[in-house]
């Protein structure tokens, strides 16, 4: 085992947030090194690489939560950026649809919840309306919602890492997996599998892992990441004009994600999904992949009972969702009604790392732990890739 220069900022991770927050810090701190220790062999492997593609509005988030902040905040350096480094894409909007009476309420909840977070051009829907963005789909009311977008992250994390490492002492080490951190003078150390690494600061932005890092550091870390699966279907290029952008359904209250839905992708196709399975491996893409460790750490928090017993109905349908295209399909067709199960195509999958508290609360808005001179990321879920210029500068700050 090797020991390794000294920097100024170790960056732990090197998905969006972690490249975005090393971005940050350069333009803040321009004469200070930067060093980002990643597992993979490449950057952007995990949530970054594995999601929809979508820029969020921001229409959902609760107002003046750090999710609703960074969201506005973070799509407008997003699309500066990609402006600025000619990355593809595209503000096609998306059409929020309500399928009964009983969806009402919570649709002109959201519509109050855009306003309140300054949308600006949001417009309600009536049925004909809706039809007028949408023939295909199926509702009685809707929301427009003009700000929403589309976008390669891949793309912007792969652009990200080329415009830092064009930048003077900032680097990469990759295949280095952290396994211990400790407090020195005036410094601390990072050890991997492979080689010693000091800083005199550290931010994880760990992802999947990031409890796992959180807790390298500190002595009671009460949140643990809960890893959910979520499972795409593409549909046959014969039938993508049955979606011309993004459609979405009036989220459930009673169940912390959104529900499946149909994407426009950036570079052609449409996704149709997620469905939200809970995963026994947190880096598992396969309904078989398993992994003893990662599930044992799920089933021995005692926030995942309380989460199991709160959700396990619907958790179940989810699973059977998984398991049944016929099931899958019937989902997608209170959306779009002329969906059949030979439309769909094996599409691809990402693992959410959900945060979970010990009282079995499910963390919904960014969580950010300070602890002398370390950053935690702890809780970074959607709509963290539309803001991750936004939280690293937030970070930046902080620092």
């Amino acid at each position: 085992m090797s020991k390794k220069q000294s920097s100024d900022f170790i960056i732990i991770g090197s998905g969006l947030i972690g490249l975005a927050t090393a971005f940050q810090l350069k333009k803040k701190y321009p004469f200070k090194s930067i060093l980002l220790i990643e597992k993979e062999s490449q950057v952007c492997q995990h949530q970054s690489g594995h999601n929809s593609g979508v820029i969020h509005s921001g229409i959902y988030y609760k107002p003046r939560s750090l999710k609703a902040k960074n969201c506005i905040a973070g799509y407008n350096d997003l699309l500066e950026f990609a402006i600025l480094h000619n990355i593809k894409y595209e503000i096609c909007g998306k059409i929020i649809v309500a399928t009964s009476k009983d969806e009402i309420a919570a649709l002109e909840n959201i519509y109050d919840r855009g306003i309140q977070n300054g949308l600006l051009n949001l417009k309600k829907l009536n049925r004909q309306e809706l039809y007028e963005f949408e023939p295909h789909v199926a509702g009685i009311a809707g929301i427009h919602v003009p700000q929403t977008g589309i976008i390669d992250y891949f793309s912007l994390a792969v652009k990200l890492k080329e415009v830092l490492e064009s930048e003077r002492d900032v680097s990469f080490k990759f295949n280095e997996e952290v396994i211990k951190i400790k407090n020195e003078v005036n410094r601390y150390s990072v050890e991997t599998k492979n080689n010693i690494f000091f800083a005199e600061k550290i931010i994880s932005c760990a992802g999947l892992q990031s409890d796992r890092v959180a807790s390298l550091t500190e002595n009671e870390n009460d949140l643990r990441i809960i890893p959910f699966r979520g499972e795409y279907y593409k549909l046959k290029p014969t039938k993508e004009y049955l979606i011309k952008n993004l459609v979405y359904p009036v989220p459930d209250p009673n169940f912390p994600f959104l529900g499946v839905h149909f994407t426009r992708m950036i570079n052609g196709g449409v996704e149709a999904g997620p469905n939200a399975v809970l995963a026994f491996k947190r880096e598992g893409y396969r309904f078989k992949d398993f992994n003893l460790k990662d599930t044992a750490d799920t089933f021995t928090w005692p926030g995942f009972w309380k989460i199991a017993a709160k959700y396990g109905k619907i958790g179940m349908g989810e699973i059977y969702r998984s398991i049944s295209k016929k099931a899958f399909t019937k989902a997608l067709q209170k959306l779009v009604p002329e969906i059949t199960e030979d439309d769909l195509i094996p599409g691809g999958a990402g693992v959410r790392a959900q945060a979970c508290h010990k009282n079995g609360s499910l963390i919904d808005d960014f969580n950010i732990l300070e602890s002398k001179n370390i950053i935690h990321v702890r809780n970074a879920p959607s709509p963290a890739a539309t803001s991750c210029l936004s939280i690293g500068k937030l970070i930046s700050e902080k620092v």
